[in-house]
C-alpha cells in the first residue's frame, strides 16, 4: 500500500475542502486533498454552479439570513429541548448538542463569519456582485462571486498548488484509518485503476458534499420517488456519501433531514449543468394525466419553486409540463428564467401541443378552459405579487393569472433535480464533529486535532421540506471550511 504523510488530509475539492486546504496551508500544515473526479472536472457541484449566496453584500448577510434559518430547523421539535438553546453552548445537555436539527450556535456562527470569510475571498483576488439572476421576482438579496462557482475552484486550486498541496485526483476516500487507540489518523483511499493508498494524517477534514450521485443512498433514504430525480449538474454525480457514512461509522451524529434535499425544476430533456424552468409562474402546469395540481404563483418564485418542484416529483411518472402561450412575451427578459439548451415545444392549437407532449387532449382541454373561465380581468405587474388570482378554482393561482388563450402555445417538461442532500454530520461551530451519543463531545475515538467536516458531509440545512430553503451553495461550505483545519490543527 502507498503511504503519504501529512498534517492535514482533506477530502474533496469543493469550496469546501478547497477553502479547508487553503487555510490550513496558510497556518504552514502540510496538506493533501483527495478528489474523486479527474481534473478538468474537479470541484463538486461548486464547478458547476453559479454560487448564489443569501447576502447584501460582500459585508453584511441578508436580513432574514438567520430568521431564515431558524424557521427551517426542524419539524415539530420538542420545546423543552429548543429552551436549553438559549443557555450559553458549554452548558448544553448532551441531547441538545447531537440533536439533528439546525442549533442557533451554528447559524449565529455563519451569520457572523461570512463576511469575514467573503473577505478573505476578496483577498484571493475574487470579486462579488448583486446577482445577475434568473429568478424573475425575489424575497430576499442575494450575491454571487464573479464568474460563479467555477471560478471559486480555479482561484483556490491555484493558491492551494502554489503554496504546496498535494492534490490527488482520481483518487476516492473508502475509510477512516485510525491509530492504536482507535482516533482517527488518516484516511485509507483508491486511485482510479484499483490501486490503495494510505494517508496519515494528524487531521482529516471531510468536505466531499452529500449523496446526491448515489442511487442506493437515495433509494434507502428518500424512496421511491427518488426514480425520477437527477442531479443538477455533472458535479453531483461524484457525490456518493462516502464521508457521511465514514462519520457515522465513527459514531459522529446525524443532523439534517436525510429524506429530503434541494430541489430544482429542471428540463429533462437538457443535459447542460442547471437546466433550470422558472418561468412557470406565468403560465400554468399540469400532470401526465393533463391536471394542474399546484398554485403556481402563490409567492414570488424564488419563494415557491422547490415546494412546487416537490409537488411535481409527486406526480405521475414525476413530471409536469409548463403551459405557456403567447403573451408570454409580455414579461420582459422571460427568457432568462430558463436555462436549458431544448426549445418548448410549440403548437397553434392546444390538439396539436398535445399530441406532441403526449398529454390527454381532452383532459387537456378541460384543465385549460377552467382556468380561462376562473381568471379575471385586471392589471397584470409581472415583476411583482399582482394579486391577479383566480376565482373558484382549486387549486387557485393567486397572481399573475391570465387565460392561456394567445397562440402559439409554448410547453416546456419539467422534472425535479437534486441540488444537494440535506442529511449530514452534526458538528460544532468550530466544524468539529459531535458525537452520536448524549453525552460525549465528538465521536467515540476522536480527538479534537483529529477530524473536521464542512459543506454538504454536515448539515446545516432545515428539515421542513414544505418550507423554502436557500441554496447555501458556496457562501456556506467556504465558511464550514475555513475552521475545519484550524479546528483540527
Amino acid at each position: 500500500m502507498d503511504t503519504h504523510d501529512c498534517d492535514v488530509v482533506v477530502v474533496g475539492h469543493g469550496i469546501a475542502g478547497l477553502a479547508a486546504a487553503v487555510s490550513a496551508l496558510e497556518a504552514a500544515a502540510s496538506v493533501a486533498v483527495l478528489e474523486r473526479a479527474p481534473r478538468e472536472e474537479a470541484g463538486g457541484n461548486t464547478r458547476w454552479t453559479e454560487a448564489f449566496m443569501r447576502m447584501k453584500s460582500p459585508e453584511a448577510v441578508a436580513d432574514d439570513f438567520e430568521s431564515h434559518f431558524a424557521a427551517n430547523a426542524g419539524a415539530y421539535l420538542d420545546p423543552s429541548l429548543v429552551a436549553e438553546t438559549a443557555r450559553d453552548y458549554a452548558a448544553w445537555p448532551g441531547i441538545v448538542k447531537s440533536h439533528g436539527f439546525t442549533d442557533p450556535e451554528l447559524v449565529g456562527t455563519l451569520a457572523a463569519q461570512a463576511p469575514p470569510t467573503l473577505g478573505w475571498l476578496q483577498s484571493l483576488g475574487i470579486g462579488f456582485s448583486p446577482m445577475a439572476t434568473y429568478l424573475l421576482t425575489q424575497s430576499t438579496t442575494r450575491i454571487m462571486p464573479a464568474g460563479g462557482g467555477l471560478q471559486l475552484v480555479e482561484t483556490l486550486t491555484a493558491e492551494a498548488e502554489r503554496r504546496g498541496a498535494a492534490l490527488h485526483y482520481e483518487t476516492t476516500a473508502r475509510a477512516l484509518l485510525a491509530d492504536a487507540e482507535g482516533r482517527p489518523a488518516g484516511i485509507r483511499a483508491t486511485r482510479a485503476g484499483g490501486a490503495t493508498l494510505a494517508f496519515r494524517a494528524r487531521a482529516v477534514v471531510l468536505a466531499c458534499g452529500g449523496f446526491e450521485g448515489n442511487p442506493e443512498m437515495l433509494a434507502r433514504y428518500v424512496g421511491p420517488r427518488a426514480r425520477h430525480i437527477r442531479p443538477v449538474a455533472r458535479g453531483g454525480y461524484y457525490n456518493k456519501g462516502e464521508g457521511i457514512a465514514m462519520g457515522l461509522a465513527a459514531g459522529a451524529a446525524p443532523a439534517g433531514d436525510f429524506t429530503e434535499f434541494h430541489a430544482e425544476p429542471i428540463d429533462p430533456r437538457s443535459g447542460v449543468p442547471e437546466p433550470i424552468v422558472f418561468c412557470f409562474p406565468y403560465g400554468i402546469l399540469v400532470n401526465a394525466l393533463g391536471e394542474r395540481f399546484v398554485d403556481e404563483a402563490s409567492r414570488t418564485v424564488d419563494a415557491v419553486y422547490e415546494a412546487i418542484t416537490r409537488r411535481i416529483n409527486e406526480q405521475p411518472q414525476g413530471i409536469a409540463w409548463c403551459l405557456l402561450d403567447q403573451r408570454i412575451e409580455d414579461v420582459t427578459g422571460w427568457r432568462r428564467s430558463v436555462r436549458t439548451d431544448q426549445p418548448p415545444v410549440t403548437a397553434a392549437t392546444l390538439e396539436d401541443l398535445a399530441a406532441q407532449t403526449g398529454l390527454p387532449p381532452e383532459a387537456l382541454r378541460r384543465t385549460v378552459a377552467a382556468y380561462n373561465a376562473a381568471c379575471r380581468p385586471g392589471d397584470f405587474r409581472p415583476f411583482e405579487l399582482d394579486g391577479l388570482g383566480t376565482h373558484g378554482l382549486s387549486p387557485p393561482k393567486s397572481n399573475w393569472a391570465r387565460p392561456i388563450a394567445a397562440a402559439p402555445f409554448l410547453a416546456y417538461p419539467i422534472t425535479c433535480a437534486n441540488c444537494f442532500t440535506f442529511g449530514g454530520l452534526k458538528t460544532d461551530a468550530r466544524a468539529r464533529p459531535r458525537a452520536a451519543g448524549a453525552t460525549a463531545p465528538r465521536p467515540a475515538g476522536s480527538r479534537s486535532p483529529a477530524s473536521g467536516c464542512s459543506g454538504s458531509s454536515r448539515s446545516t440545512a432545515g428539515n421542513r421540506p414544505q418550507r423554502r430553503r436557500d441554496r447555501p451553495r458556496s457562501g456556506s461550505p467556504a465558511i464550514a471550511g475555513r475552521p475545519a483545519p484550524r479546528a483540527a490543527w
